[in-house]
């Protein structure tokens, strides 16, 4: 089971406060490119299975360390992908929404926003 922002902010006691976190099946950044996504996430999901496959038929460890690697890197490659679609979609929609509230409410808002990218891009940099 996957974790989105939305759950963890509601297993801390935090309601989330804009669209993108209140709908955990709504427009997301990635909502534009959700098949490429789910393509992409098959693909790497076929190169852990084959991965499993190596190990069950006795692969040299090298040749398994290789496949390790093209998979980290492949996930790797996807959370990129998705934290930038969240920058563009949901810290730019906080932007936005700054810009229509008052100054402190809409700061704290993309404050927010700008804290949690953050804790996902330290979360990235710890893989």
């Amino acid at each position: 089971m996957t974790t989105t922002a939305a759950d963890t902010s509601a297993a801390d006691g935090d309601q989330p406060t804009d669209a993108c976190a209140a709908q955990p099946h709504g427009p997301h950044g990635y909502a534009k490119q959700k098949d490429q996504h789910l393509k992409r996430l098959r693909r790497i999901e076929g190169q852990i299975r084959g991965l499993q496959r190596m190990v069950d038929e006795d692969v040299y460890c090298i040749d398994i360390l290789t496949q390790v690697s093209a998979s980290t890197k492949a996930l790797q490659s996807f959370a990129l992908q998705l934290l930038e679609e969240h920058l563009r979609h949901c810290v730019a929609s906080a932007a936005v929404q700054s810009a229509n509230q008052d100054a402190d409410a809409g700061g704290e808002e993309i404050e927010a926003k700008v804290a949690e990218a953050t804790a996902a891009i330290a979360r990235l940099l710890r893989t």
